[in-house]
């Protein structure tokens, strides 16, 4: 899955560094067997996980929020605050506006879970994960669509390639996404520098990689026959219903 930063902040790591022994290996040991907790509930909710990914990308006040996400700005408001108190963003700085003091945060932790944490999640957990997931997704491509950006470049990229693997591929294929995504950030890292210095605007860039297992030709046909029978059955006992009235 898609990663942003991942460092903590100095502030995180200092209260770490003041922990017990005894804590600080209690931690360990659940951060090697088990999934960050306060990370998935986190992103139990579509809206946080939507704050989270820009939060990740700059620093924003919750009134630049409200009216990005098109969302009210009490509602944002506590979504912002529940992220902090999970520890996933943070305050770096005030600023007056209009009689008020507006308030500017960013991301301490990645906006989605890696793929270690995913294998550690419950079961009934990840299809919400996975819907929020598509949720910004289809959101950003349909935007960039709509605003001209997903074609305006020649170069860019869209392939979708199905096709039929043994375990072994699929191991492999699973470890080149990862070490591509790894690349990925490092290069973005690298601009993030270079744009720092010249004072460019910069190209916003969007990559989404998605390796999942297909369904059969023969699963697809059985759903689809499943969904006509019910839908049959559906408008059976309706006019059954009909009928009787």
């Amino acid at each position: 899955m898609l990663e942003g930063r991942e460092n903590a902040t100095e502030e995180f790591i200092l209260a770490a560094k003041g922990k017990t022994k005894a804590t600080s290996a209690k931690k360990r040991k659940k951060k090697a067997t088990g999934v960050d907790q306060k990370l998935v509930k986190a992103l139990a909710h579509p809206l946080r996980v939507e704050i989270l990914t820009i939060l990740n990308e700059r620093m924003a006040s919750p009134n630049e929020l409200s009216k990005e996400l098109d969302e009210g700005l009490s509602q944002v408001s506590y979504h912002v605050k529940v992220l902090k108190d999970f520890e996933c963003i943070e305050m770096v700085k005030t600023e007056p506006r209009r009689g008020a003091v507006e308030h500017y945060y960013r991301a301490t932790a990645r906006a989605f879970l890696s793929d270690k944490d995913w294998k550690a999640l419950p079961d009934s957990v990840k299809p919400g994960m996975s819907a929020s997931f598509f949720k910004l997704l289809i959101d950003d491509v349909v935007a960039a669509i709509h605003t001209g950006t997903f074609d305006s470049r020649d170069d860019r990229h869209i392939t979708w390639t199905p096709g039929v693997v043994d375990e072994q591929a699929w191991a492999e294929i699973t470890d080149l996404l990862e070490e591509t995504l790894k690349k990925i950030i490092a290069i973005q890292t690298k601009a993030a520098a270079r744009l720092a210095k010249s004072g460019e605007k910069g190209i916003p860039v969007s990559v989404a990689m998605l390796g999942y297992e297909g369904a059969t030709e023969a699963t697809a046909k059985a759903k689809g026959k499943a969904k006509a029978k019910a839908k049959a059955k559906s408008k059976a006992k309706g006019r059954k219903a009909a009928k009787k009235a």
